[in-house]
């Protein structure tokens, strides 16, 4: 008899782990957040905030986190080749940011590498569209999930995970080029 229920919870337990394993791998390996911000700036104002690691502290919202944390910058002052890393405190882990694409006033492309508490590496852009005397700025981060990454996506949500801090990050750089740019 006990065997009997026992036998019965191992195959319940092997149909539930097998059945959230197809289920996991079903899910989408691409993920993408997207924001976009429009500013009363110049292209090449904005871009200059993003082209500069040295000036990301002034507006990234996860600088805030832990204004402890240290950073290191490594190649060129800005532009393709510019490195920046970051060791800090659990909210923001360990990771290294690198250019690997630079066109003025148009288009930053980052290569995001995440180190602790997790290790992943995504693709970040930012592109800046002129729209009359305002730029149109589209910050963008892409990347693929393993099989723990689609897990996790089960229970939360990229998007909502780092889409506010994208929308903060967006608002801060607002307020930095339209108080500094001539109008």
């Amino acid at each position: 008899m006990i065997k009997k229920i026992l036998l019965t919870l191992v195959v319940a337990v092997v149909v539930l782990v097998g059945g959230f394993a197809v289920v996991v791998a079903m899910q989408p390996s691409e993920y993408k957040v997207e924001r976009t911000a429009t500013f009363t700036a110049s292209p090449t104002v904005v871009f200059e905030q993003v082209n500069d690691f040295h000036k990301w502290d002034n507006w990234s919202p996860w600088a805030k986190l832990d204004p402890a944390a240290k950073n290191t910058f490594e190649g060129p002052e800005s532009g393709k080749g510019a490195m920046f890393s970051w060791a800090g405190n659990d909210q923001i882990g360990e990771g290294k940011m690198t250019i690997t694409d630079s066109k003025p006033g148009e288009q930053i492309k980052i290569k995001l590498e995440f180190f602790k508490p997790f290790t992943d590496v995504c693709d970040t852009q930012f592109k800046f569209e002129p729209k009359g005397e305002q730029t149109q700025v589209t910050w963008t981060m892409s990347g693929n999930k393993n099989f723990v990454g689609k897990a996790m996506g089960m229970f939360c949500n990229m998007d909502k995970m780092v889409g506010g801090s994208f929308d903060e990050g967006l608002a801060s750089i607002k307020s930095i080029v339209e108080t500094t740019s001539p109008k």
